[in-house]
């Protein structure tokens, strides 16, 4: 009975902060172009991709692609299979990629290696030349010994910084300064329980590099093992750039910088918290303490949320928060400072980072009493962009990948989100592999099990019926001009405050037209007429666009809802009789703007009793079969 009422607790609280605008706007469909096909399914894909370049090289099974991103054709194919002596005895011989850097002066990629990792150089091509592999060094540290453990890579003016297991049995999992210019640094084992590594950043400060950061975010297994208590506490960490260890007594090559926190995301008035750390992105700016950190959790319920954190809020912490467990006085320098000279930091300071790293104070969401977004749907990754607009502001626009391989595209409006449209980029429903956003082309490139699809962040196509259903779709990427709904221009129309499209009729003065009479539809659609016997069952539709929108049929002078399914906007007439004919106008109402979606006519018709009887039943059939069944069906899955 408590849980019951726990969960119904839930759902009532979601459904509060739930609204229209939670619900995608527009359902859209990829098309078959725009794909690159692997030859044989993939069970794990990596991705590396730099801004602006027309190259995206795909790490996959025993081989490494070269895409031309411009137009989608295969450049090279490297040829990595298992080598030297391998054990797999228990896993495939194979060698699935993990990592594609750039590293030092060549392109970095290490591999599964039939469970014994290796890692190889790859050096671009020269003039006609092809690229050319030169097998480098054992890759234990930098790959795990299996595709399916946890691991993170990323590379740093030289140095490559991993977090994997050292072990085949999945342990010794911990972040490292695994190769490079620095030294080789660890971590001390008690800092983390059974971690699970989700991201890894570098800040960069560029007015004082010394106190450059890297920032860790991982879940770890909750201490507390209380029926209430999730198995899960979600984290932040930090390392110092320069940090090179301890001296040779005491700390030598293990972070002397290492700090943690608990990344909150929930509603704290309701003590409902989401705890399950999913994926990150990092969003730099100028300033890095104007960088936000978009974070995605799970819950033990089944639901997403998104919180948005500060980079200056997150330092704040680490800088300022007492270090739990810890009651004496706080040595100096500060746990946690960064210092040009880690080796010679006094032992006090080490001592206090290698038993009381955790920071007592919590980090909190730039929006406390609520995560910025929370969905039934299970997403799997984020990415966020941000766009310059008609007004020269900006706006920033989060890609978020559900489990069954979809793209929601959300605008970020004054911390709200409003859900432009649900991207359906395959037929399959698969799982998202890999995700990169390359703001520069304006392009997604997600990765499937059998192919890579190319989603074109700008698909101003999709509201080209009109000003105002380019208004209302409130895509910051597109806007209204006399070419019609374009990529964003100066002097195009936009409206992503609020999507009124009031805005279509006013003059470059800013003073309103005439306005149009309701409904305000700029193209009123044909009318169709159809001649229906009395007695027959008769159904009209017409297509949902927009599922912001409320539908409706007038008929004379009544006015009835529809009957909706995910696409149709139904009227079911069970038998025709004289009051049923006439003209019927499917209606559509958002925000400001009526329109009037369809236009029929139903005329009667004089039919022999034998010809009406069988008109009546292949209508009768029509309807149950084409409409009431899916209907029904659409209805209850929904």
């Amino acid at each position: 009975m408590k849980v019951k009422f726990a969960l119904f607790f839930i759902w009532n609280i979601l459904f509060s902060v739930c609204s229209l605008d939670h619900i995608p706007r527009l359902t859209l469909n990829q098309g078959d172009g725009n794909r690159l096909l692997y030859s044989q399914i993939q069970k794990h894909t990596v991705f590396f991709h730099p801004e602006g370049s027309d190259e995206l090289f795909v790490g996959g099974t025993d081989f490494v692609y070269r895409f031309n991103v411009d137009d989608g054709l295969l450049v090279e194919n490297f040829s990595l299979p298992t080598t030297g002596e391998q054990n797999c005895e228990e896993n495939p011989c194979e060698n699935v990629i993990t990592v594609i850097q750039q590293f030092q002066d060549s392109l970095f990629v290490c591999g599964t290696n039939g469970n014994k990792p290796q890692c190889w150089k790859l050096y671009p091509q020269v003039a006609n030349q092809s690229s050319e592999i030169i097998e480098s060094y054992e890759g234990t540290g930098i790959s795990p010994h299996v595709y399916t453990q946890n691991s993170i890579s990323l590379t740093i003016e030289g140095d490559l910084y991993a977090a994997v297991p050292l072990n085949s049995d999945g342990t010794s999992l911990q972040f490292r300064r695994k190769a490079g210019l620095r030294p080789n640094v660890w971590m001390y084992d008690r800092w983390m329980t059974e971690p699970t590594f989700i991201s890894a950043s570098w800040v960069k400060r560029d007015k004082d590099p010394e106190q450059e950061k890297i920032y860790m975010f991982f879940r770890e297994k909750n201490s507390d093992s209380s029926p209430e208590a999730d198995p899960w506490i979600s984290r932040v960490a930090q390392v110092c750039k320069v940090d090179e260890g301890g001296s040779k007594r005491f700390f030598q090559n293990m972070w002397t910088s290492f700090l943690k926190a608990r990344l909150v995301c929930g509603i704290p008035k309701e003590s409902l918290y989401f705890n399950r750390l999913q994926d990150i992105f990092v969003q730099h700016a100028d300033d890095w303490r104007d960088s936000r950190v978009y974070a995605l959790f799970t819950s033990s319920w089944n639901s997403t949320a998104v919180c948005i954190y500060s980079m200056a809020d997150i330092d704040s912490v680490f800088e300022n928060s007492s270090f739990k467990g810890f009651s004496e006085e706080i040595p100096k320098p500060r746990p946690g400072t960064c210092v040009p000279n880690s080796r010679a930091l006094p032992m006090a300071t080490i001592r206090v980072i290698k038993d009381h790293p955790e920071m007592s104070d919590w980090i909190h969401p730039i929006h406390r009493q609520a995560p910025f977004y929370i969905s039934s749907n299970n997403y799997t990754k984020i990415t966020v962009d941000r766009v310059t607009v008609a007004n020269e502001s900006t706006h920033n626009v989060l890609f978020l990948a559900t489990d069954h391989g979809m793209i929601h595209k959300i605008l970020e409006d004054d911390f709200k989100p409003f859900i432009i449209s649900e991207t359906h980029l395959t037929n399959l429903s698969a799982p998202v592999q890999s995700m990169k956003l390359d703001s520069t082309k304006r392009k997604l490139f997600v990765g499937f099990p059998e192919q890579i699809a190319q989603l074109d962040l700008q698909r101003c196509q999709d509201y080209n019926r009109s000003c105002e259903d380019c208004i209302l779709a409130r895509d910051p990427y597109c806007a209204w001009s006399q070419s019609g709904c374009t990529p964003v221009s100066q002097g195009g129309i936009q409206n992503l405050a609020g999507g009124k499209t009031d805005v279509c009729h006013k003059n470059n003065d800013g003073k309103k037209r005439k306005k149009r009479e309701t409904p305000s539809s700029s193209v009123d659609p044909p009318e169709a007429a159809y001649s229906v016997p009395l007695g027959v069952p008769f159904y009209l539709s017409c297509l949902i666009h927009s599922h912001h929108a409320s539908y409706r049929w007038e008929h004379n002078d009544h006015t009835s809802q529809c009957q909706q399914t995910e696409s149709d906007c139904l009227h079911l007439i069970t038998a025709m009789s004289e009051d049923n004919y006439g003209r019927y106008r499917c209606v559509s109402r958002e925000q400001d703007y009526t329109m009037i979606v369809k236009a029929y006519e139903l005329n009667p018709i004089q039919a022999p009793e034998n010809q009406k009887n069988a008109v009546t039943q292949v209508a009768a059939q029509r309807l149950v079969m084409t409409v009431l069944v899916p209907a029904l069906i659409a209805v209850f899955y929904h």
